[in-house]
């Protein structure tokens, strides 16, 4: 019911114009893959927003890498595979701890500035983390110092063209390869941008909560126009959520970095009482899924809204040094990092699952390629070990590069293709209401816990939304509000799929892990539905 694209076109009526790799988006994965790429071809990177406007510039944790001589890749295998809770792809994990220091290197090298103590890096521990491997920058500021100096190379490249405050509106496909990407400039005008690759960066679908951690331009465009372009999505059912953002009357949800609990600071529930013991034996660096799930229980338990998070027993030059950001933004509301225990509650984060690729970043679709939480690399699993995306975005970007740089250019006439559904004029529901309606159904229906008739109400309201798809858009809100259904209507139809309570999906009627069973991924096509596809345990170690 969904169509293969969001706008009538030909292409014959639209400006073409050529490059060698389009990629959309402009987090790690799309600022990292286009300046790689750049080495060899040219570039056009298009972005809905600014060149700041990202996930990535967000992250405060780090990025995790295996640089200690007390760590290795072994552990840091194991540790993904752990908390990946058995859906992990072993050759994945395997490319991204051995691969993932030479990542980070690279990002030295274009610029990225990295906190040191006596001379090495400095470096710290999250949840399910075995040792120290986390590195960061400006304390709890790692993401905007990796922008910052990936896109000062980038801005500066002169074979990378930046097109800011530009929608990818569709991907389009001939012959069963991408051919490019149709894009709306800023004056509304459209324009068919062709290359040899095509490069997802656009992120993942935190948006699709009323309660996220994420910016506002996390629709999840990238999964859905790949769907609807005919590639493989997988997993969708496993979201994240991230388990302390702050929850204070007139502040947003800020994420309280992971690294703070790294640091040693306790969960208490409104009573004063550190509970994580009843939950876990790694207390408050349990895995996410887990940690949030005990703090919805605690304000259940203790009828409040909220827990609280305590660092106050650390020294205060250990506290403002290390998390500066986050110890400015809870000031600014009227909290002291350093001697008040901070009010959290779990919100979206992640998006594990995404667009299914191989080893290469390569989709279904010949010449698509997707990268960073976008993508469905096999590297996360059922939940997303901390600070492991940052290091995936740069090693599958690096790959992504590699494998277009052995392809050659689509030399044919593509003025032929054009598509028309016909769809109606009418005015559209302010989008707002419509974003809002979504946020609040998928939050009750498929939030942090599940059960077969809350997502089944869940899917019946986001179907009355379906004749959006029939209707002319033409705005960007329009076109984010599509994509937004389109993804919640994945991820539900996943969610009652999969019968069983695995990493970041726990089905309150179902809720043991049935290895036996489950341990397989959900596939869903726009053509073939929703399939699965079972994980060999005879690789497991």
């Amino acid at each position: 019911m969904i169509p293969p694209y969001l706008v009538d076109f030909s292409l014959q009526d639209v400006p073409h114009i050529q490059t060698d790799v389009v990629v959309i988006g402009v987090g790690i994965a799309g600022l990292f893959t286009s300046i790689k790429a750049s080495e060899h071809n040219r570039v056009i990177m298009i972005t809905k927003k600014s060149l700041l406007d990202s996930n990535t510039r967000y992250a405060q944790g780090g990025i995790a890498a295996v640089i200690s001589d007390e760590d290795s890749p072994a552990y840091h295998r194991e540790d993904t595979l752990i908390a990946g809770a058995g859906l992990c792809s072993d050759e994945a994990v395997d490319a991204l701890v051995h691969e993932g220091p030479a990542g980070v290197q690279d990002l030295v090298s274009m610029g990225t500035s990295f906190d040191t103590e006596n001379g090495e890096f400095a470096l710290t521990k999250e949840g399910a983390h075995s040792h120290r491997r986390i590195l960061h920058a400006n304390g709890d500021a790692t993401g905007f110092e990796i922008v910052r100096a990936l896109s000062d190379q980038a801005r500066s490249n002169p074979n990378i063209d930046i097109w800011e405050e530009h929608f990818a509106i569709d991907l389009i496909t001939d012959g069963g390869e991408c051919v490019g990407v149709l894009v709306q400039r800023p004056d509304g005008r459209r324009v068919f941008v062709q290359g040899k690759a095509t490069v997802l960066c656009s992120g993942g679908a935190g948006q699709l909560y009323r309660y996220t951690t994420n910016p506002d331009v996390a629709t999840g465009d990238g999964i859905a126009m790949a769907y609807r372009a005919g590639a493989t999505v997988r997993d969708m059912e496993f979201i994240q959520f991230h388990p302390t953002s702050l929850c204070y009357p007139g502040a947003p949800r800020f994420l309280i970095s992971e690294a703070v609990r790294g640091e040693g600071a306790v969960l208490r529930n409104i009573k004063g009482e550190r509970f994580m013991d009843k939950y876990h034996h790694q207390l408050e660096l349990a895995p996410r899924d887990v940690v949030a799930r005990a703090i919805v229980s605690e304000m259940e338990e203790t009828k409040s809204t909220f827990v609280y998070l305590d660092i106050t027993h650390e020294s205060e030059s250990l506290i403002r040094h290390r998390f500066p950001t986050i110890y400015e933004y809870c000031l600014r509301y009227g909290l002291d990092l350093t001697s008040d225990w901070i009010p959290v509650a779990p919100a979206a984060h992640y998006t594990m699952g995404g667009v299914r690729t191989d080893l290469n970043g390569e989709t279904n679709i010949r010449r698509l390629f997707a990268c960073g939480e976008v993508s469905s690399t096999g590297v996360h699993g059922a939940n997303r070990l901390a600070s492991n995306s940052l290091s995936e975005a740069i090693v599958f970007g690096r790959r992504i590069v590699e494998r277009i740089n052995a392809l050659q250019p689509i030399e044919r006439d593509l003025t032929g293709i054009a598509y028309s559904a016909g769809r109606s004029d009418s005015p559209m529901q302010a989008v707002i209401e419509k974003k809002l309606k979504l946020q609040k159904t998928m939050v009750r229906c498929a939030g942090l816990r599940r059960n077969d008739e809350g997502l089944h109400k869940g899917l019946e309201e986001l179907n009355r939304q379906l004749p959006i798809y029939d209707t002319c858009l033409a705005k960007k809100e329009e076109f984010e509000f599509a994509n937004m259904l389109t993804c919640a209507l994945l991820l539900t139809q996943a969610a009652i799929w999969r019968q069983e309570s695995r990493g970041a999906h726990y089905r309150e009627d179902f809720p043991e892990r049935d290895d036996m069973v489950w341990r397989k991924h959900s596939l869903i096509h726009r053509k073939q539905g929703l399939t699965e596809e079972r994980v060999d345990i005879v690789e497991r170690v």
